[in-house]
């Protein structure tokens, strides 16, 4: 692993541990009147939760995404092409996860290439053709042999978890109530205020978090690996294109959390304001443009 990866996830892990502190400071200020009791829990908590997203993060994005691991006999088709392209990029054979979802997708996720999982949706083998599968897979195996995965996966976990302690802490001070000298001093609005503008921000540090170059060098990689740039460029353009227009899943209580978007290979929330908070993805043209460059480098023709 890259030491700038090392130094991404110590920024997160900051980050997270910062707000867990400042939480517990508002929380025991407004409802105590001492906070340090609060904040030496807060403290305890953001050790075990960073333990927890390092070492199981891809179990949780699997459960952010509602992911399900499948077995060969599920679907044949996809565990062949998932085989096929670690062959190719010479490591051991993820394990497959399907998404439940009309609209078609990939991502992958783990700690690296002995630990990894590449997920589709349900319909991405009625949307893409066979090469264009196996360039979208190629993708995600690059994100898997570059060990974007870890970061990935550790951001989406903690980004989950910024907006569920943002949410009980706008609820705690809408149903809660302070002692008398917090109440009368009107910190009650600046808590408040803290809880808002916690789930956008702490959405932003995810953002900064995860580079965009991760995505283009997986481009990269998944293009070279295939010798297919032109199979990546149709089966990018048709996800977009159905992004646009089909929800990620058909039941919304069952469609994946906000907090991956940044993990699929088109980011599947486009549209959604808050969604868009956590789109770290390079824009199409910039990505389709990269991807002639390659096929010019390497002398395959892209239509």
């Amino acid at each position: 692993m890259s030491a700038s990866t090392y130094f991404k996830i110590t920024a997160l892990f900051a980050v997270l541990t910062g707000m867990l502190l400042a939480i517990g400071y508002a929380v025991g200020w407004y409802f105590f009147n001492d906070p340090i009791p609060v904040m030496g829990l807060a403290l305890v908590m953001a050790g075990a939760f960073n333990f927890i997203s390092y070492y199981y993060s891809d179990s949780l994005v699997l459960k952010l995404s509602r992911a399900k691991i499948i077995q060969e006999s599920d679907n044949p088709t996809l565990f062949k092409v998932v085989r096929n392209v670690a062959q190719k990029a010479n490591i051991p054979m993820p394990k497959v996860g399907i998404v439940d979802s009309p609209q078609p997708n990939a991502f992958a996720t783990g700690r690296g290439p002995n630990k990894a999982v590449v997920c589709a949706t349900s319909s991405i083998l009625q949307t893409l053709t066979p090469d264009e599968l196996e360039a979208v897979i190629g993708h995600e195996i690059g994100h898997v042999v570059h060990r974007d995965v870890l970061m990935s996966s550790i951001a989406a976990t903690m980004a989950g978890a910024i907006s569920y302690i943002g949410t009980i802490a706008l609820w705690s001070t809408m149903l809660g109530g302070g002692s008398g000298r917090s109440r009368n001093s009107g910190n009650s609005g600046v808590f408040m205020l803290l809880a808002i503008i916690l789930v956008p921000l702490g959405a932003t540090f995810v953002q900064l978090g995860i580079s965009r170059s991760d995505e283009y060098n997986a481009d990269d990689y998944g293009a070279r690996l295939t010798r297919n740039p032109g199979g990546l460029i149709s089966a990018l353009q048709k996800i977009s294109t159905k992004v646009q227009t089909r929800p990620i899943a058909t039941n919304p209580s069952k469609a994946p959390s906000p907090a991956t978007a940044a993990l699929w290979i088109v980011n599947p929330f486009r549209g959604s304001s808050l969604a868009e908070l956590f789109s770290t993805h390079p824009s199409m043209p910039h990505r389709v443009e990269r991807l002639r460059e390659i096929g010019r480098e390497i002398n395959v023709y892209v239509p």
